[in-house]
């Protein structure tokens, strides 16, 4: 399909972790042998020998290899492959963030 030029594909890293960033910028320079920039929110790859399907697949192989995939899911809009967090995934760090003190009832038996 693009055989012969460079395409530049851009990964939406969401809500990803910083240390799972530099992880998946590394896993995908090892995979498919090309420089993987992560700037910010977003990754870029410039290659020629695969297709957004594709990077989708080794992207979403990441996150099942990492044990992420409780957390977090993976899809394909317009040519980006984007990182999403479930929304169920939000709302239990929230819960676990807000601590209940323990309970100061005194039983009298």
């Amino acid at each position: 399909m693009f055989f012969g030029r460079k395409k530049r594909f851009t990964i939406d890293l969401g809500e990803l972790e910083p240390d799972e960033k530099e992880l998946i910028s590394g896993f995908l320079r090892s995979s498919l042998k090309v420089d993987a920039v992560v700037n910010g929110g977003k990754a870029s790859v410039d290659s020629e020998q695969f297709s957004s399907e594709e990077l989708k697949r080794l992207v979403n192989r990441f996150v099942y290899r990492r044990n992420l995939n409780h957390k977090y899911w993976v899809a394909l809009e317009d040519e980006i492959v984007k990182i999403r967090k479930f929304e169920k995934a939000k709302k239990q760090e929230k819960r676990r963030r807000e601590e209940i003190p323990p309970s100061t009832i005194a039983h009298g038996w």
